[in-house]
């Protein structure tokens, strides 16, 4: 081609042609999703709190909060921490179960062919058992830990020595959007172990319909996990979601009479922790087709949830400080409904317009899609995984490195320490999602930059199930 203009021009032009050729193929279906699916998982076990397993696979985690639930005289050991910080928060914790558990039974085969089936299993039972000790006789334990003292001190919890207050909910003192969210985590974790562990299964849904049954009877909105988890959509859409699952896994009349004559719905275009309404209408829409007719309002409203999100549209961005959910959500939404309308041979109708079940579930790909590397950074933002991951995630146990289990911390010096420097965390937190770039594709991989690196478990929960389809319908490059 010579080194004269046209030369470089004629050389430009080719390296731009392979360039788009390798981001087509590379957003078209080719990351290594089997891999990615294995280490959201794994993330999920770097944030068990309590006695862990023989069987941990995360060394540089070790027990933690062993105390916990001993100020309301209950054990109340296990469970998870949200986020990177060191609290056990009820409402977000249930969510994580309860959308986990709803790829473990939509995705099963998936699971099973990827290997990860047992592992998700163990996943939902860490958080299930710590469900059955938090719920008592009209009572639910909703949160270990206090935020303030937490928040002063960045510590790894297996040296935190900041207090464990202990929050409940009873009928003085009512939180119908934890209660139902508990229940539907039970209700469809009991589907999960359904075939593996009958008597377990069973005691799941046996606590998911008395905490229903308490929701409802004592209605209300929890407040005390505010700043950090205030429910503003209040609790219809958790009730409905609650009964949504105890009527899929029990199949009673009950919980159908509630889907249909008393729950209240609302056309939403996100879905998250504190927004249910698209996962309800969506399981309802498989019930639907599966010939429960009466339910076709809800199949109307998860069209339009769809449409909502229209497929021509670039990565979900809602608002800033772990946005990653809303792109794990979205992914995982579409790609259950677009499966759905596959085996139905269904389109969507959005005015004028048709989405096919190709489309949705492109769109479902292309969400998962950019946060594994397919973005205008180039970089992944999953922790351990692809293109320039990130480095600082914003959490306690990954950024301070193993102390001996009896060394007391110094909090003020904690920041300094641990938090301020700018350097890489000393311990991977291999398949974490982190919060991701703003709406501009900024992304600043700074360990106190919390809305762009700090992960949450329920963002990895959402993606389970995206990523079990993937893996096991294309080949990485």
């Amino acid at each position: 081609m010579g080194n004269g203009p046209r030369g470089v021009a004629a050389l430009i032009v080719t390296w731009l042609a392979i360039f788009d050729a390798f981001f087509l193929h590379v957003a078209n279906g080719h990351f290594d999703y089997h891999d990615a699916l294995t280490k959201s998982l794994l993330f999920l076990e770097a944030q068990r709190s309590g006695k862990l397993p023989p069987n941990n696979r995360v060394p540089w985690r070790g027990d933690s909060a062993l105390q916990d639930g001993q100020e309301a005289h209950v054990d109340l050991v296990g469970g998870y921490y949200d986020a990177g910080d060191n609290v056990k928060y009820g409402l977000p914790m249930a969510f994580t179960i309860t959308t986990l558990s709803w790829a473990a039974d939509f995705y099963a085969a998936e699971l099973e062919a990827a290997g990860e089936m047992d592992n998700v299993r163990c996943a939902i039972r860490w958080g299930t058992d710590y469900f059955l000790k938090a719920a008592g006789k009209e009572k639910l334990h909703v949160q270990v830990g206090d935020p303030v003292k937490d928040h002063e001190c960045w510590v790894r919890p297996e040296n935190m020595n900041t207090p464990r207050t202990v929050l409940t909910i009873d009928k003085d003192h009512p939180g119908t959007e934890i209660a139902a969210e508990t229940a539907a985590a039970m209700a469809a974790a009991s589907l999960v172990f359904r075939g593996v562990d009958h008597t377990y299964s069973r005691r799941l849904l046996n606590k998911a319909k008395s905490l229903f049954k308490f929701a409802k009877a004592h209605r209300g909105t929890f407040d005390g996990e505010c700043p950090f988890y205030c429910s503003y959509s209040g609790f219809n859409d958790e009730l409905l979601w609650a009964a949504t699952w105890l009527y899929k896994a029990s199949r009673q009349p009950t919980y159908l009479k509630y889907i249909t004559d008393e729950a209240i719905g609302a056309n939403v275009a996100e879905f998250n922790w504190d927004l249910k309404y698209a996962g309800a209408q969506i399981v309802l829409s498989e019930l639907f087709w599966e010939g429960q007719k009466e339910l076709e309002n809800f199949k109307q409203h998860a069209d339009g949830y769809i449409c909502s999100n229209h497929p021509d549209r670039g990565m979900v961005h809602l608002r800033d400080g772990a946005n990653a959910q809303y792109v794990t959500g979205t992914s995982f939404l579409f790609s259950v409904y677009g499966d759905l309308l596959t085996r139905n041979k269904q389109v969507v109708q959005c005015g004028d317009k048709q989405i096919t079940c190709a489309q949705v579930l492109d769109f479902s790909q292309k969400q998962m899609d950019y946060l594994l590397g397919a973005n205008p950074q180039g970089r992944s933002y999953m922790v351990g995984f692809g293109t320039n991951p990130p480095k600082q995630a914003h959490h306690r146990g990954a950024s301070v490195p193993p102390l001996a289990a009896n060394e007391v911390v110094n909090c003020g010096m904690s920041f300094a320490n641990w938090f301020n420097p700018n350097v890489p965390n000393p311990n991977e937190l291999t398949g974490a999602f982190v919060g991701g770039p703003d709406k501009n594709d900024f992304f600043e991989d700074l360990r106190s930059s919390s809305s762009y690196t700090e992960p949450v478990t329920y963002a990895n929960s959402l993606a389970v199930g995206a990523l079990a389809r993937l893996a096991n319908r294309s080949h990485p490059i």
